[in-house]
């Protein structure tokens, strides 16, 4: 096999990101819809943060870290949102067989992915952090390159997510599409958002630090509270993270090798 035939496409990446981008643009209540849930449950997480703060104590202290934890999980959730939502126009359309015979190769499909859920998850937070500095004086910017570290291993976990989201509707049709929007809900209480680990039940604990996010959520609260940055937690979910992304695209692969063979790109939207 000849380099310029394995090699990736930026064009065909490009023309990908570009058709989503622009389907995203036109439609006003699909942008909407980016900013609109995120803004109230920052509105609700930081009055609530306000009201409990006010009273001194353990509790106000941990409270403190609740906006911060909101963040972290929207960016969490959205991120496999925006890849599983760009996905799914494709399947709405029923233009996913004609994808499949195109010279698009699928790892160049789920880049464009990638990089719309950047551009959603982008939309979506950034007004909220700048309602959030200005109704709450909470700058979720001023964490700094901990911020990055966080960033980066949360998007990836989304995204390993969202491949295998994507892998099942492929697989077992638009009837699967519920997954999307629910799957990542599964990770809410064993991730440990606002809590820490040591809540849950001793039993729980292993399978609760099996998962890349637990990690990041403990490294804010150390942050936010200890005002340390745990390099150690990050590096354990970076790891966590190479193991997930492999598993999600495997079972991706695995997913639409069976797809294929089952002939489901014939009963799209069935």
């Amino acid at each position: 096999m000849s380099e310029t035939a394995i090699a990736l496409s930026p064009q065909r990446i490009g023309a990908m990101v570009l058709r989503h981008w622009y389907l995203l643009r036109s439609s006003w209540p699909r942008l909407l819809e980016l900013i609109y849930w995120p803004a109230v449950q920052m509105v609700m997480w930081g009055f609530l943060q306000i009201g409990v703060a006010a009273k001194p104590g353990a509790l106000a202290t941990t409270v403190s870290t609740f906006l911060a934890a909101f963040l972290l999980w929207d960016i969490l959730f959205r991120g496999q949102l925006g890849y599983t939502m760009s996905f799914l126009e494709e399947m709405w359309s029923r233009n996913m067989p004609n994808l499949m015979i195109s010279p698009l190769r699928p790892v160049e499909f789920v880049i464009a992915l990638m990089v719309m859920s950047i551009v959603r998850l982008a939309v979506g937070l950034v007004p909220v952090t700048i309602m959030a500095m200005i109704f709450f004086g909470y700058n979720f910017w001023g964490l700094g390159f901990a911020l990055a570290a966080f960033f980066a291993n949360l998007l990836l976990t989304s995204w390993a997510v969202g491949m295998f989201c994507s892998g099942l509707v492929l697989r077992n049709g638009l009837g699967a599409e519920g997954l999307a929007w629910s799957l990542m809900f599964i990770l809410l209480p064993l991730a440990c958002v606002y809590y820490p680990v040591s809540t849950l039940p001793d039993w729980l604990q292993p399978v609760a630090w099996a998962l890349p996010p637990t990690a990041v959520f403990e490294g804010m609260r150390a942050l936010v509270i200890e005002q340390t940055f745990r390099l150690d937690l990050m590096l354990w979910a970076l790891g966590l993270n190479f193991l997930w992304i492999t598993a999600g695209a495997v079972s991706l692969a695995w997913l639409l090798g069976e797809a294929r063979k089952a002939g489901s790109f014939l009963q799209i939207g069935e």
